[in-house]
């Protein structure tokens, strides 16, 4: 296959899936990732492609749409089940109390869920809910509020005013898009107020988000970085990005 036909394939290909991995596009063309990059980079020069971090999404893709719950859950799953077991790493010691925010690498953090330690769980997340109910250690608490079904949470209000009860022991959070000057962001105002209220919950934050979302801003901020203790994200993380994060004094995780 020529590059001009291997570019159109690839233009029409990111169009047709919304978003593809750079390693995806490799893959899919047997060629190398930086065969890809370079096609990515002469695509988006010719205004058919916007790269983002580690691959590339349709010209028309803004920040401010969101991908629902069941979509997000296909994307990065090796690395999501990566961060997910480190991240159970950082549970606290038995007696504690945890608040676990919704999303699809929360949803795999809580499919490892060891069965022997006894702790308190605040979370707004319908599916987590199902999950953590069958856990006779856990003490499981349902935060009110209006579900909304892109992301199957509970939002509005009385989530927030509910939360700001709450001084948790460790704080779980997830993040469409996480970068330097930005911090976190999420696409929709009532996730952002309750996502900024659950960060405001804990002792400490620890971030779960794959590294797609690192220099990613999504239409809403929610928290500064300096509101963060730690972030879990995977082994595509640029070295940069990883100084970066430290120095704004995050610990980085690497999954």
């Amino acid at each position: 296959m020529y590059a001009e036909e291997r570019q159109h394939a690839m233009a029409q290909l990111v169009a047709e899936r919304g978003r593809l991995s750079v390693a995806d596009l490799a893959a899919a063309y047997d060629v190398t990732t930086e065969t890809v990059r370079r096609d990515l980079s002469a695509l988006e020069r010719l205004g058919l492609l916007r790269r983002v971090h580690g691959g590339a999404v349709p010209a028309h893709a803004l920040s401010n749409l969101e991908a629902g719950l069941v979509e997000r859950d296909r994307v990065n799953v090796e690395a999501k089940d990566r961060i997910a077991a480190a991240a159970l790493e950082l549970l606290p010691p038995a007696g504690s109390t945890v608040v676990l925010d919704a999303g699809s690498t929360t949803t795999r953090f809580v499919a490892a869920w060891p069965r022997d330690v006894r702790l308190t769980v605040f979370t707004h997340s319908v599916p987590l809910i199902g999950r953590l109910a069958a856990f006779p250690q856990v003490d499981l608490h349902l935060l009110p509020g209006r579900v909304r079904a892109t992301t199957q949470a509970a939002v509005g209000a009385d989530t927030v005013e509910a939360l700001s009860r709450l001084r948790a022991d460790v704080v779980f959070v997830g993040t469409n898009g996480i970068s330097h000057e930005h911090g976190l962001s999420t696409p929709d105002p009532e996730e952002a107020a309750t996502k900024r209220a659950l960060v405001r919950a804990g002792r400490q934050v620890v971030v779960a988000a794959d590294s797609s979302k690192v220099g990613q801003d999504a239409l809403v901020r929610f928290a500064a970085l300096d509101e963060l203790d730690v972030l879990i994200t995977d082994d595509e993380l640029a070295e940069t990005d990883r100084r970066r994060f430290e120095d704004s004094g995050l610990e980085v995780v690497i999954a």
